[in-house]
């Protein structure tokens, strides 16, 4: 069943894509217009109580990019929180730093790439005919950078 997304997390998601940040603007170059490989995101997207800062809805990918307020312990135990709700429905969430991002080449494209190939090597048919497979990630998935 999808979750509800109140009007005011829409609102929120709109003012974060006017005010992207320096990393957020570098990443989206690369990813608009299904330019990665064909993928096609999206970016601030309201998922639930949370906004996912890309998103690509076939993969079922989330790519989170991370700055110094995530170097926080509350705000570490906040995204642990966030990223089990959203393996819990079925997403990958990928964390990558801010710093990579901007200075790291094409680093993050290819740990983008090598999330989709782990997603799509995971996502196996169901024995259930009626059912067209899905990505469960097990426990402690979906983390490629610090914890």
């Amino acid at each position: 069943m999808p979750t509800r997304v109140s009007k005011s997390k829409t609102a929120f998601a709109r003012r974060l894509r006017r005010e992207m940040t320096n990393a957020e603007e570098i990443l989206w170059r690369s990813l608009r217009g299904s330019a990665l490989d064909g993928l096609k995101f999206r970016r601030q997207v309201p998922i639930g109580n949370y906004v996912a800062d890309f998103l690509c809805v076939e993969q079922r990918l989330i790519v989170e990019l991370d700055g110094r307020p995530h170097e926080d312990e509350a705000r570490r135990r906040h995204d642990a929180i966030r990223d089990r709700w959203l393996r819990d429905r079925g997403y990958f969430v990928l964390r990558l730093d801010n710093d990579l991002v901007i200075g790291g080449g094409n680093i993050p494209l290819e740990r983008i790439r090598e999330a989709v190939k782990a997603i799509s090597e995971r996502r196996e048919p169901s024995s259930d005919p009626a059912s067209r497979g899905h990505l469960l990630p097990q426990a402690g998935e979906g983390r490629t950078s610090r914890s």
